[in-house]
Order: C-alpha cells, then sequence, then structure tokens
C-alpha cells in the first residue's frame, strides 16, 4: 500500500480507505490520497489529526484534521478542494459525530473551520445539535455553489434534457465547429514520464483563458495539480482532455472518474478561438465520454459560470461551518 502521511498513520488510512466505500459523502476530495498530497505538496506548519472514530469493534468515521495556530480545520485548502467532509460510515452518523466531537472537543484549539461541506452531507445535519449539547457556539453560511447534471444513458437523451434554447445552441454551435475545419477530442495518459510536459501543455491554455487563471496558477499549485495528476493516474482516475483543431490544441480540461461521477476539475482555452466555442464544446465533449461510460452524474464542481447551466446542470451548495469553544 502506497504509504500516506507516514508509517504510524497506515492502519488508520487502511480503515479510512474502507470506511469510503460505505460513505454517503464519498467524493475523491475526502480520499487519503488527495489529502496526504495535499500534505506532502504543501507542508503547511501545525499538526495533524488523523483518527478512527469506533464504536467497539465497529468503525463509524474518520476524523481528519489539521491544527494550526488553535485553529482546527480539515486537512487541504478550499481553494484546491471543491469539497470537504467527515467520511462517515452511513447510518451511524448520529453516533459518529457525538464521539467525533468530543474527541476533536479535548484537542487544542479555539476554532474549528469546517469548510466546502456538500449541502446534502450528514455533517450538515447532525453536527450542530451536537455542538451545542457542548457548549459551542456554531455558525453556518453558504460559501459556494457546485452546480451538476444527472446524465441518462445516451446523448440523444441528454440533449433532451437541455433547455430547448440550450439544445439549439449546442448542435450550433458544434456544426460550426465541425465545418471549420478538422477537430478531435484527445485524452492524455498521464505518467510520472511525462506529467511534466503534459501539464505545462495544460497550464499554457489555462493561463490564457483568464487572468485569475494565471495568478492561481503559481508554483505551489502547478507543483500539487502534477502531483495529483501522477496519484490519481496511476488510480485510473485522472482524465486529461485536449480539442484539436487542425492538430492544435486550442481548449483543455481535467476529470475526475470516481465511482459513477464525472467530476470536472479545471478547464483552460486559447481565446483566439473563442469565436468557436471551444471551451465548452471540449467540455460538452467530456459529458459525452462520461455518458459512454455509464456515469450517472457530472459535477463542474464550484463556480456558477454560465456555460454550466447552458450545458444542463442544477445548483446545489456548499457551506461552511465555524464552531468556537
Amino acid at each position: 500500500m502506497t504509504e500516506f502521511f507516514g508509517q504510524e498513520h497506515q492502519q488508520t488510512v487502511k480503515t479510512w480507505e474502507t470506511i469510503l466505500t460505505k460513505c454517503s459523502m464519498d467524493t475523491i476530495f475526502i480520499t487519503p490520497v488527495w489529502q496526504s498530497t495535499w500534505w506532502k505538496r504543501f507542508s503547511p506548519g501545525g499538526d495533524l489529526f488523523i483518527e478512527v472514530v469506533s464504536d467497539g469493534d465497529l468503525d463509524l468515521g474518520v476524523v481528519p484534521l489539521q491544527i494550526t495556530q488553535g485553529v482546527a480545520s480539515f486537512i487541504g485548502d478550499s481553494d484546491l478542494y471543491d469539497y470537504m467532509d467527515f467520511p462517515v460510515v452511513s447510518g451511524k452518523e448520529d453516533l459518529f459525530f457525538s464521539k467525533a466531537l468530543e474527541k476533536i472537543n479535548t484537542l487544542d484549539w479555539h476554532t474549528l473551520k469546517l469548510e466546502s461541506i456538500f449541502e446534502d452531507s450528514p455533517t450538515l445535519a447532525f453536527i450542530p445539535d451536537v455542538a451545542r449539547k457542548l457548549g459551542m457556539e456554531i455558525e453556518i453560511n453558504e460559501s459556494d455553489k457546485t452546480p451538476l447534471v444527472s446524465l441518462p444513458v445516451t446523448w440523444e437523451d441528454y440533449l433532451l434534457q437541455l433547455r430547448k434554447k440550450d439544445r439549439h445552441e449546442l448542435r450550433r454551435k458544434f456544426r460550426r465547429l465541425n465545418a471549420n475545419g478538422d477537430n478531435n477530442q484527445v485524452e492524455v495518459s498521464v505518467n510520472a514520464e511525462n506529467v511534466d510536459s503534459v501539464m505545462e501543455e495544460f497550464f499554457d491554455l489555462m493561463a490564457l483563458s483568464g487572468e485569475n487563471k494565471s495568478i492561481f496558477l503559481d508554483a505551489g499549485n502547478r507543483g500539487f495539480f502534477k502531483d495529483i495528476a501522477t496519484a490519481l493516474s496511476l488510480q485510473g482516475q485522472f482524465r486529461l482532455f485536449f480539442l484539436e483543431i487542425e492538430g492544435t490544441k486550442v481548449a483543455t480540461c481535467i476529470c475526475f472518474d470516481y465511482g459513477d461521477k464525472f467530476l470536472l476539475y479545471n478547464s483552460g482555452y486559447d481565446p483566439e478561438f473563442s469565436t468557436l466555442s471551444v471551451g465548452l464544446l471540449n467540455k460538452a465533449n467530456t459529458i459525452a465520454t462520461a455518458i459512454e461510460l455509464s456515469k450517472k452524474q457530472y459535477n463542474f464542481l464550484k463556480g456558477t459560470e454560465r456555460y454550466k447551466y447552458h450545458l444542463g446542470a442544477q445548483e446545489t451548495s456548499v457551506f461552511d461551518i465555524n464552531i468556537g469553544k
């Protein structure tokens, strides 16, 4: 087994991976591989607290926290994680949160920041009452949206799900792209040998598509993207797509292939080809790929960009919880 977080946490990580298979909020962002990759890349100050919560011989869930200068939080950064949460066995949430918060309460912190929690998470349902019973102050705020679309079994059925205007526009844009010349969507397999060159092509297009994205791509984040590309590719969960016109890469996106879901993590395109809607059509092609793979959901992740709704997404929310002793 790959060593995550150091040898002292290996048995906990093994249990963590088992619990995820029984967890209603199972997502790639709360896996040991994701969180340990972030931890190793950024090496933040503070302490790790990773512990399995059990009831006798029954493992209920995992508490994965970092504690820095009196602030306890999930392991990671909400700028790089679209969801964060506790891995909890379905049906055992009440007992888990009672035991987990009692355990967390014994740690040295004054503020517990739990960010980017999906609207259906049991954390939102159970932790407020438990915290108040322990005399803690709690505040919950909506922090972002993660639009997503339920996928049917065929591309034509997907098109029929769209609003009439959006369906017409998408077909029109594909016709215009096809009339402009040869185009092709290419998926590139990433490995330790090619990750630097392949990801630099991705970064180039991502940076071209907006100043904010260019600023975001500092050395640390570039390194993390390469780390996560290598780690998840070993598990068949990292999918890197490029749209090419006449052999030139004009758009790109990263999708995570996790369970029955495709998750659109990040993307970019060359503005010189924006009249051909290459960014949107590249993403539409990945929706088609997800349908071909019999995925049930395509998640656009954080952000309310208009194109997501043109491609049929429905809004869901994520929330932040702040708890004070």
